[in-house]
């Protein structure tokens, strides 16, 4: 998808006297958004946004290098290497025989030492110039500006990292973090950024006034003769777009909420920086007892963490295991500023979002299953979600609601649109994949936040997911035989049935979220429910629905 971006300047921090201002340029190409008010704590912003530059710049995905050049090269080197090192031989013989009566310089530690430097010096210097001046490198890292959105409430930042499989969104509250604001618009739009941006960012201090400014004087410029106007226009990765839509199907689920105290996340993250992992499981297992403090448990090392500052309030549930645990060091400069961190499980292997609370702040983060198996081509959360189907009307018109109320809680929406829980559900999802609404977990609301300036449809995100297609198919050529039906745990099904001679087992919540299943096939032997059930599951939970409705 091509996204073109138009910016009246750079952002920079500029400063005079005892005042400086953090002005960001917004994209001119987008509707105004403009925000003008002092930061009452500078440095608790600084790191809360530099931690959020930590998760952009994560990649920790594992690429096999290709060695064929290697392995060439390597062909000829012992006969190289035995020629070089007896022409090294002889020649160090001879200088050490004819200076054999000569003495070393009285300075000459100081100035190999002084060399040395100079040596690393330049090459650091040199990547240094790399790192602010390849636009490419720098695209690779960042596909697409930060989004800002000025709510009434809040401003929140959101990024994905360069392995696109981490998520950040830090969440300012206006009235604690910010003063007195003239002249706001509300609104969405994209950022510039830049390295030299980061490092302005350190410069904040509390002995200097510092005001945060999304500039809006660029609206009012001349598009023509504008010496600092530039445009850019960058080719999207479906990824990047496909990322949030996953993000925003993982956050509506039902999750287990559980509360780490600070003490426990520096623990784990300690013990993660201390040791790596060199055998597999490398899971973080989450015990939870009613009334208990949670404990996570570091796979392989079987180490306990224990977070005795809090206690799980929900019902005993068997243990959880996500991966991912190494993403967590970013959280290490936070430290200092958080009070606690809860974390929301949606079950075994699936994303869990961490969500730092930091009083006037938050900072969630969202990782998925694990570090290869990113939001936008495995995981097919949406397939996982009570099946329900929205209408265009009923789309159009929770649509409209959030838009004109910014912000709305779902039991809200549910008392007031005249539907079901589900259709409401669906076309909030329909929304969220269209880029127009975002779910904040934390405060339980929607919000409207446009990623976009128009809406994303489908030849913009890529094709369906392949097993819901096959699903349907299955459904249209054979009829599936609904052999059992029986209730399970806390208000679920567990269902059985065959298709085509494959026989499937599945169990369901009281939300119809399928939690376990049982199939033969090989989807499911390969991933489970990792990357979404397969298709059998998803048309024996359609065959449970139809038989439901008729």
């Amino acid at each position: 998808m091509n996204v073109a971006f138009k910016y009246l300047g750079r952002s920079h921090v500029e400063a005079a006297g005892a005042r400086q201002t953090l002005s960001l340029a917004p994209n001119l190409l987008r509707d105004a958004v403009a925000f003008d008010a002092p930061l009452r704590r500078p440095l608790r912003f600084r790191e809360a946004m530099s931690t959020l530059h930590d998760v952009v710049i994560s990649d920790l995905k594992f690429r096999k290098k290709d060695k064929t050049a290697y392995q060439e090269w390597k062909k000829g080197e012992p006969e190289r290497f035995e020629a070089a090192r007896r022409a090294e031989y002889q020649s160090a013989a001879a200088a050490v025989l004819a200076k054999h009566k000569e003495t070393l310089p009285a300075d000459f530690e100081a100035t190999h030492a002084r060399l040395l430097k100079r040596y690393w010096g330049a090459r650091q210097q040199y990547a240094n110039y790399l790192l602010h001046h390849d636009y490419q490198l720098w695209r690779k890292l960042m596909p697409c500006d930060p989004v800002i959105t000025v709510a009434d409430d809040v401003v929140f930042f959101e990024c994905f990292s360069a392995d696109e499989s981490s998520y950040g969104c830090l969440s300012v509250n206006r009235d604690d973090c910010f003063g007195a604001c003239g002249g706001a618009r509300l609104g969405t739009t994209n950022v510039d950024y830049s390295w030299d941006l980061y490092h302005h960012f350190q410069s904040l201090r509390t002995y200097r006034e510092t005001r945060f400014q999304i500039d809006p004087a660029g609206f009012s410029v001349a598009t023509h003769g504008a010496a600092e106007l530039r445009e850019e226009k960058i080719d999207l990765p479906n990824g990047w777009l496909r990322g949030f839509m996953q993000l925003q199907s993982a956050m509506a689920l039902p999750a287990t909420r559980v509360s780490l105290s600070r003490e426990a996340v520096y623990s784990m993250l300690v013990w993660l920086k201390r040791h790596r992992a060199r055998t597999s499981p490398r899971a973080m297992r989450f015990e939870l007892l009613p009334d208990a403090p949670p404990r996570v448990v570091l796979e392989p090392w079987e180490v306990p963490i224990v977070s005795h500052g809090t206690r799980h309030a929900g019902p005993n549930v068997e243990p959880i295991r996500v991966w991912g645990a190494r993403r967590l060091l970013v959280l290490a400069r936070l430290l200092p500023l958080i009070e606690r961190v809860d974390v929301y499980l949606l079950g075994t292997g699936l994303p869990s979002f961490w969500v730092a609370q930091m009083g006037e702040m938050r900072l969630t983060l969202g990782l998925s299953g694990w570090t290869a198996n990113d939001w936008t081509r495995a995981s097919a959360l949406e397939l996982i979600a009570r099946p329900a189907v929205a209408m265009p009307d009923l789309i159009a018109r929770v649509g409209n609601m959030v838009q004109h109320r910014k912000s709305v809680a779902f039991d809200e929406m549910a008392r007031v649109v005249p539907d079901t829980p589900a259709a409401i559900a669906a076309a909030l999802r329909h929304l969220a994949y269209a880029g127009q609404v975002i779910h904040d977990l934390d405060a339980g609301v929607y919000r409207w936040r446009e990623i976009m300036p128009q809406a994303i449809g489908e030849a913009q995100m890529g094709p369906e997911n392949a097993e819901l297609v096959a699903a349907r198919q299955l459904l249209e050529r054979d009829r599936f035989g609904l052999t059992a039906q029986e209730p399970g745990p806390a208000g679920g099904w567990l269902l059985a049935g065959t298709l085509g001679g494959t026989e499937v087992e599945l169990l369901m919540d009281a939300d119809g979220r399928i939690k376990r299943g049982k199939c033969p096939c090989e989807h499911y032997r390969r991933y489970g429910l990792k990357n979404g059930p397969c298709r059998h599951m998803l048309a024996l939970r359609w065959s449970r629905a139809a038989v439901q409705k008729s």
